[in-house]
């Protein structure tokens, strides 16, 4: 095999397929970037069996082939020429024995056979989707951080839950103390499908989508896989299986008391209270909400805070606690100026959501002792 392209194209395919690459892994196939030049293209792709990802690069082919060369050594390599548009020469023989060259620089190494390598499933691409590579991106950023650690036992609650309806697509995500809700309209109607997305499936597709509103992404469902497409890139990730919890159970339109807040204001109170709580401090913000008045205030082993937000009230007077890091996550990811809080009592969930409902977070409260 023998191939040339511009260090800038092939940096950025490698950048892209390395999402792919397993930390840790018995099989050393798996370690590898494999560069298939046999069919008149250059492909890049990485697979760890749960994820698996393969990008076209723009180069020329001189003599088709194919190699697995070891991920982190070829990145390294490529990522420490110097121009960008410099070309780097690929070439490999019978043996394997691989030299990359770009100007004066000239690396010998051993690649594997591309025949032992894991390539991805083929998947039937009938039933899909589509939506702009904006929109996924934005959508992932507003719910992922509510989804469970990997070391969760209960594997549902590592994945977002994707279920479309006609024409909407509702993204869940929820860790057993908040619930993260967006929906999408979508430009068409589809036929209703219901699947749980991986949350590591949709970090790394989250590095790579663009914020180009133009650019759209197609995403396949199969029985045990979901399929990304964009950019001459496609992504394949197994699914979660198992059925997702029903969150329409524990989401409740009633409430004693609605506060209209300034976003801001919210969200810089409550990053002022937290230099208060040290890391393994349960110690939760409470808001101590009466007319037009929250208290925001903490009582920590380190110290106390308070501070005054003016608000808009309806019904009742309340005095409730939460975690602080729930608030924030979801604070941070709503653009609107003001935002919504609807909650019941002390120990019931507190709701912020828009009128149309297109994002909607639930967070549990925390008990705390009057002071």
């Amino acid at each position: 095999m023998k191939l040339i392209c511009s260090k800038s194209n092939l940096l950025k395919g490698i950048n892209v397929v390395s999402k792919a690459v397993p930390s840790r892994t018995s099989m050393a196939i798996l370690e590898c970037i494999l560069i298939d030049a046999s069919a008149g293209q250059i492909t890049l792709t990485a697979n760890n069996m749960e994820l698996g990802i393969t990008t076209i690069i723009d180069g020329d082919i001189e003599e088709r082939g194919i190699i697995a060369l070891d991920a982190k050594i070829f990145s390294d390599i490529v990522s420490k020429f110097q121009e960008n548009e410099s070309e780097v020469t690929i070439e490999t023989d019978s043996s394997f024995k691989t030299i990359i060259t770009c100007e004066n620089a000239k690396y010998t190494i051993i690649g594997k056979s591309g025949e032992d390598f894991s390539y991805l499933p083929d998947i039937e691409k009938n039933d899909s989707i589509e939506i702009s590579q904006y929109t996924l991106k934005e959508v992932i950023h507003q719910t992922i951080f509510s989804i469970a650690d990997q070391s969760e036992s209960n594997k549902i609650m590592t994945g977002e839950l994707f279920e479309i309806q006609e024409n909407n697509l509702k993204v869940v995500s929820m860790d057993g103390h908040r619930i993260s809700i967006r929906n999408i309209e979508l430009k068409e109607s589809y036929t209703p499908k219901k699947v749980v997305v991986p949350g590591k499936t949709l970090q790394e597709i989250a590095k790579i989508l663009t914020d180009d509103t133009e650019k759209m992404v197609t995403i396949y469902f199969s029985r045990n896989h979901i399929v990304f497409e964009f950019d001459q890139t496609t992504v394949v990730s197994r699914l979660i299986e198992g059925e997702y919890f029903k969150i329409e159970k524990m989401l409740s339109h009633d409430y004693e008391t609605k506060v209209i807040i300034n976003k801001r204001q919210l969200l810089g109170a409550i990053n002022r209270a937290t230099p208060l709580v040290k890391e393994g401090d349960k110690k939760p913000i409470i808001m101590d909400i009466n007319q037009e008045n929250m208290e925001l205030k903490i009582n920590s082993f380190v110290g106390n805070m308070k501070e005054d937000i003016e608000i808009k009230k309806e019904g009742k007077d309340i005095m409730i606690g939460f975690n602080h890091k729930f608030f924030i996550d979801a604070l941070r990811v709503i653009e609107d100026e003001e935002v919504s809080l609807y909650m019941v009592n002390p120990k019931a969930p507190c709701f912020i959501k828009d009128l149309e409902e297109k994002y909607i977070y639930l967070i549990l409260p925390v008990n705390f002792n009057n002071v």
